[in-house]
């Protein structure tokens, strides 16, 4: 396993709790608690409606936390208004399933990857081009691509701007939410591949939700498992897995061989 740092951020007992209406109330995070630590990749899975991607919002505070602490170097980003928060933001930035959904079509790639920064004033609009072709090789795409709009690119490129755009505010932590689950096998295998490098240059932080836990096992460091809103399982390798919960998605997807290594095995691509 590779070594990786201090501990960055700490969720402790996060509740979030939806009212339906009628006296109805949803459960979608039940007294979560998670660390992360610099250069980690820490994968959370867990079938549709376990609440994953509820997490990730409420990290990313496009949910509110109904309850508990989420501690980023010991601050509590819970409590955080108004500027505060939007400086916050800053250092946690997030990769979504289909990034054109997140693009703007009528922007040019360029815009795209530059747009925070230019939204926090980070950068003169005579320095996107140049900023913009820097992350486009980070991520290994072409330089004339920051011209090209997103519809004319296939997924796998999409996703590599959508990469760019989360790196280029130089974030401690990237959530990829289900960030490689509509490419195909062999473009997902690259783009996990360039996450990990870009990992090894920058020792940026992964939260990497998914619901392939043999995907995990093979990219993550250690692994959450959730189902309805609670943390059934934390595992560093499939072999550790014991709720029958666990054993029911490994069983799905996996088989174990003990004492295989963390890698990116053709097999699993092929």
């Amino acid at each position: 396993m590779k070594g990786y740092g201090e501990e960055i951020l700490r969720m402790e007992d996060v509740c979030k709790v939806f009212d339906l209406g009628g006296g109805k109330m949803l459960t979608a995070a039940d007294h979560v608690n998670i660390s992360l630590h610099k250069g980690e990749t820490l994968g959370i899975v867990g079938e549709s409606g376990s609440g994953k991607s509820t997490l990730a919002k409420i990290l990313t505070r496009l949910y509110s936390a109904t309850g508990g602490r989420i501690l980023f170097h010991g601050e509590d980003m819970v409590s955080l208004k108004g500027e505060e928060l939007r400086e916050g933001r800053k250092h946690i930035q997030m990769v979504f399933q289909d990034p054109s959904t997140a693009f703007d079509p009528k922007q040019r790639v360029k815009e795209i990857i530059c747009e925070p920064l230019l939204n926090y004033g980070l950068i003169d609009k005579d320095d996107v081009e140049d900023k913009a072709k820097e992350m486009l090789r980070a991520v290994d795409l072409p330089e004339e691509f920051a011209d090209r709009y997103p519809n004319n690119m296939s997924g796998g490129q999409r996703q590599r701007i959508a990469i760019a755009r989360a790196l280029v505010l130089k974030p401690e932590i990237i959530i990829c939410d289900e960030a490689t689950s509509a490419l195909d096998m062999s473009v997902q295998k690259t783009v996990i591949e360039l996450l990990h490098k870009l990992q090894a240059e920058t020792r940026v932080a992964y939260f990497f939700i998914c619901h392939d836990l043999a995907l995990a096992n093979m990219f993550c460091d250690n692994i959450v498992i959730m189902q309805h809103g609670k943390v059934v399982e934390k595992i560093h390798d499939l072999t550790e897995a014991k709720d029958p919960y666990s054993r029911k998605l490994l069983a799905s997807v996996f088989t174990i061989e003990e004492g295989k290594n963390k890698v990116l095995p053709d097999e699993l691509f092929g």
